[in-house]
C-alpha cells in the first residue's frame, strides 16, 4: 500500500501522462468541431494561390498608384465577403462592435502594410516580392518580446536570426548602397525597403488582431478592417490615380475578387484543423509566386532568391513548430497545476 503523500504523487504523475496524451492527440473539447485536416491543408494552399494570383493581377496592371491599388483590392474583396457572411446569417450586426477604436487602429496599421506591400510589388520581381514578406512571422516574435512582454526563449531567438539571415542573402543584390554598383538599380532597393517595412506593419497588425479576437468576432474584425482599408485607399485619390483602361480595369477587379476569396479560404482553413498544422503551408507562396513570375513576366528566380528564401521557410516553419510545443506545455502545466493552497 502507497502512503498518501506517494499516492498523490502517483495520481499527478498518472494526471500529466494522461493529459499529456491528450495534448498530443487532441481532446474532443479543445478540437475543432469539423475536424479535417485535409480539407483544411487543401483550403490554406487555395487561398496562398488566390493571393498569389492577386498578386500578379496587380502587377500586370502596371503603372497604377500603390493608393489605387488598395482601393480596388479591398474595395471588391467585399463582394465574395458579404455573399458568404450573407449566407451564414453572419451579416446582421457584423459592423456591431465594442472597441471601434480598435478595429480603426488595425485598420491603419494594415492598409499601410498592404499599400508598402503593392509599392514593393512594382519595383520587385514577384518572386521575391512574395518571399521578402516572410519576414512578417520573425518580426511578430521580435515585437511580442518587445511590447506584450512574451517570454521568447533562446530556440526563438536563434530561428529568427538565422531567418534574417535568409532576409539578407535575398535583399543583399538589390542593397546597391552596400555592393558598390554591382546591384541592381535604386528601385529594386526601395522596394526591399518597402517589403520589410510592409512586413513589419504587418506583424504589428497581427499582434492588434490578437487583442481583437478575445472581445470580438472574425467576421467583425474582417468586415471593420475591408471597410476602413477602402475608405483610407479613396482618401489617395487627389494624389496620382490613373485612369484605368478596360483590361487594368478587369485586372483590378480580378485581383480584389481573388484577395476576398484568399481570406475566406485562409479564414476556413483554421476552422478545420489547428494553427501549426495549416500555418506551414503558407509556404507554398514562394512556389507559387516563382511559377507565376516565370509564366507571365518571364522572370526567373535568382541564387540568393532560392537559398535565401530556403533559411526564411526552414526559420519560419521552426517558430511554428516551437510554439506549438510551447502551446501544449503551457496546457499541459495549466490543466495539472493544483488549486492554490493545496
Amino acid at each position: 500500500m502507497w502512503s498518501p503523500a506517494e499516492a498523490g504523487r502517483r495520481q499527478l504523475r498518472l494526471r500529466i501522462a494522461q493529459v499529456s496524451a491528450e495534448a498530443r492527440t487532441g481532446s474532443a473539447r479543445a478540437e475543432p468541431r469539423d475536424r479535417r485536416p485535409l480539407a483544411a491543408i487543401g483550403l490554406k494552399v487555395a487561398s496562398v494561390l488566390a493571393f498569389v494570383m492577386m498578386f500578379t493581377c496587380l502587377k500586370v496592371a502596371g503603372d497604377v498608384p500603390a493608393g489605387q491599388l488598395v482601393f480596388f483590392r479591398s474595395a471588391f474583396a467585399f463582394v465574395p465577403l458579404l455573399l458568404i457572411m450573407a449566407w451564414r446569417k453572419q451579416l446582421k450586426g457584423g459592423f456591431r462592435t465594442k472597441a471601434p477604436l480598435s478595429h480603426v487602429a488595425r485598420g491603419l496599421v494594415g492598409v499601410s502594410s498592404m499599400g508598402l506591400g503593392f509599392f514593393a510589388l512594382t519595383r520587385l520581381p514577384l518572386p521575391e516580392a512574395v518571399t521578402l514578406g516572410y519576414a512578417q512571422p520573425l518580426l511578430i516574435v521580435v515585437f511580442s518580446a518587445l511590447f506584450m512582454g512574451e517570454l521568447v526563449r533562446a530556440y526563438r531567438w536563434a530561428a529568427v536570426c538565422v531567418g534574417f539571415v535568409g532576409v539578407l542573402v535575398i535583399s543583399w543584390p538589390k542593397l546597391t548602397l552596400f555592393t558598390s554598383g554591382a546591384g541592381l538599380d535604386n528601385a529594386q532597393a526601395i522596394g526591399v525597403a518597402a517589403a520589410l517595412t510592409s512586413a513589419a506593419a504587418s506583424a504589428i497588425a497581427m499582434l492588434l488582431v490578437r487583442r481583437l479576437v478575445h472581445t470580438e468576432r472574425s467576421a467583425t474584425i474582417v468586415l471593420w478592417f475591408t471597410m476602413t482599408s477602402t475608405v483610407v485607399a479613396l482618401m489617395t485619390l487627389p494624389f496620382g490615380w490613373v485612369f484605368l483602361n478596360n483590361q487594368q480595369f478587369i485586372l483590378l477587379v480580378t485581383a480584389g475578387l481573388f484577395g476576398g476569396l484568399g481570406q475566406i479560404a485562409m479564414t476556413e482553413s483554421y476552422r478545420h484543423a489547428e494553427a501549426s498544422t495549416v500555418a506551414p503551408f503558407e509556404y507554398t507562396s514562394m512556389i507559387w509566386a516563382t511559377v507565376a513570375g516565370y509564366l507571365v513576366f518571364s522572370e526567373l528566380p535568382s541564387l540568393n532568391m532560392l537559398v535565401g528564401g530556403s533559411i526564411v521557410v526552414a526559420a519560419g516553419i521552426f517558430i511554428i513548430w516551437r510554439e506549438h510545443r510551447l502551446g501544449l506545455e503551457r496546457g499541459t502545466a495549466r490543466q495539472v497545476s493544483p488549486p492554490s493552497g493545496t
